[in-house]
């Protein structure tokens, strides 16, 4: 046995198109669409999205059936037009639409093994050497891809997927469409150690990961276990590829992080907020709602108030970083001389102030 693997094919007209996305259809509305592609490769059965005009060319050269653009935009296509005041959301609703996610068929494959004490809905799929654990309770229409392990005691919500080769640990709780990626690895032991002289001693990891509703966790990221109390992560909330959520954390709600970012243990993320690339974090940090962290951003202090914040050194040409490298080793130097001079230029003020009285 096994799952549908072929995603569905959804033709649908410009009209149900821009009744769906609530835009305003410039066009033939019986016109019909089953796919999405960019301008420059688009046919008559394509429907495209317009957002940059630096792509003003091929907005107008296009062949697509439809277009998404703002009101401003649309006397520069030739073709049919949606029009909206958010192009590239209505693009991804309408991408949605036409291509929507392969179905879940109920069953295992035969080289699943799935423990006697588990309780699969049989609308759940179980893949190929995919290992379902004792007590572990899979919801109705869960796909559970090959390679996946979801341990002992672990909960998965309805519609959840795990792409392939994920790892849920012993007592991890997954919430309604949660998405986990390839290789992601959610509820290993927190890094928690005490010192004994030159060894370390582990100290056990015995809260667990909750990860609720509309997650997503990108390929390659680890969420860590916590030490007492859980590791969570709020519903809605998107973390991309090669992440590092250390124990104990709590990211909010609807909170987006790029790619290769580090949040050490215990740090609390806000509600909206935006991590960039690489980004690192130092722990036991409470970080507000709506605040927002540029890419390679090193953040070692808390930050209640909502904003934009940055660090780091953008790159530049070799010779002007060496430049600027050589008078950073220079500045304790420089402002020990600053000093001095101040401290002479003082006593010559006051006699002057005195002798102007």
């Amino acid at each position: 046995m096994t799952p549908s693997s072929t995603p569905a094919v959804a033709q649908l007209s410009l009209g149900q198109l821009a009744e769906r996305l609530g835009a305003e259809l410039y066009g033939p509305a019986e016109r019909r669409v089953a796919r999405v592609a960019t301008l420059a490769r688009a046919d008559a059965a394509s429907l495209c999205f317009f957002a940059d005009r630096r792509y003003l060319a091929d907005l107008r050269g296009t062949g697509a059936a439809g277009v998404i653009l703002a009101e401003k935009d649309r006397a520069h296509c030739p073709v049919a037009t949606l029009v909206t005041a958010d192009p590239y959301l209505a693009y991804a609703r309408a991408a949605a639409l036409l291509h929507p996610p392969a179905e879940v068929t109920g069953g295992a494959h035969p080289s699943a093994v799935v423990a006697p004490g588990a309780r699969v809905d049989p609308s759940a799929w179980i893949g190929a050497a995919a290992v379902v654990e004792e007590g572990a309770e899979i919801g109705p229409r869960v796909f559970i891809g090959p390679g996946s392990v979801v341990g002992a005691g672990c909960r998965i919500g309805a519609d959840s997927r795990l792409v392939a080769r994920v790892t849920l640990c012993d007592g991890c709780w997954v919430g309604e469409r949660v998405l986990i990626h390839p290789g992601a690895v959610i509820g290993r032991e927190g890094f928690g150690f005490a010192r004994d002289g030159e060894r370390w001693v582990r100290i056990p990891q015995l809260g667990r990961v909750r990860l609720e509703d509309d997650v997503e966790i990108g390929a390659n990221t680890t969420v860590d276990r916590g030490a007492l109390e859980d590791t969570v992560i709020e519903h809605g909330a998107k973390l991309d590829n090669l992440i590092q959520i250390g124990h104990n954390c709590r990211i909010g709600a609807h909170t987006a992080m790029a790619a290769c970012s580090g949040i050490s243990g215990s740090t609390r993320i806000g509600r909206s907020c935006t991590i960039g690339g690489a980004v690192g974090m130092a722990g036991h940090l409470e970080i507000g709602d709506n605040v927002h962290f540029t890419g390679m951003a090193m953040v070692t202090r808390s930050f209640a108030e909502p904003g934009l914040y940055s660090s780091g050194i953008p790159a530049m040409p070799s010779a002007e970083w060496r430049r600027t490298i050589a008078r950073l080793r220079h500045l304790d130097e420089l402002a020990r001389r600053v000093k001095q001079l101040e401290q002479r230029v003082e006593p010559e003020h006051d006699k002057l102030g005195q002798k102007s009285d």
